[in-house]
């Protein structure tokens, strides 16, 4: 198996496990936290969806999905349009507050853009340097697995949520 591969599989399970914690669920389901300081299930799909979108826009040398396609006025939210999420508040966390569908929606155009991306990589890319502002600079194969691991805490900590619903 290919790197390539083995990346668009990585993150189609991270699609695959967005999904099964979401279907189903209302705008209440959605906002609820455990407890005032905790993520809402909403919260952590945009987050993961945001950063998934920002760090391979970076990478790729791209306008995000999010302002490109509209996405940030579709949500309506009260922030600077290259807001990932990073340090929020307790507000802030409380005040993403989306359909089902939309935040699905906004996932799948991103996971899209992703996979294609990923498919036309070749070994050469992956060595290649995106971000210097680390020690050592970060390649593109480190930021890929990055996002991946990123993504996959945040959607499971989205899907324990979940089932504290239940």
């Amino acid at each position: 198996m290919q790197l390539n591969e083995v990346l668009t599989d990585a993150f189609g399970r991270i699609r695959e496990v967005v999904h099964h914690t979401v279907v189903g669920l209302n705008e209440e389901d959605l906002a609820f936290r455990p407890n005032d300081y905790a993520n809402s299930i909403a919260w952590l799909i945009w987050h993961l969806t945001r950063i998934q979108d920002d760090h391979l826009a970076g990478a790729m040398n791209a306008e995000q999905v999010w302002t490109r396609d509209g996405w940030a006025g579709k949500f309506g939210l009260k922030i600077d349009s290259a807001d990932t999420g990073y340090g929020h508040t307790s507000n802030e966390v409380a005040s993403v507050r989306p359909s089902a569908g939309l935040l699905l929606a906004y996932h799948d155009a991103v996971y899209e853009q992703t996979v294609a991306y990923i498919r036309k990589l070749d070994a050469e890319d992956y060595n290649a340097i995106v971000d210097k502002h680390w020690h050592p600079p970060v390649t593109m194969a480190v930021r890929l697995v990055s996002v991946v691991s990123d993504d996959l805490q945040h959607a499971g900590q989205a899907a324990y949520i979940r089932g504290l619903l239940r």
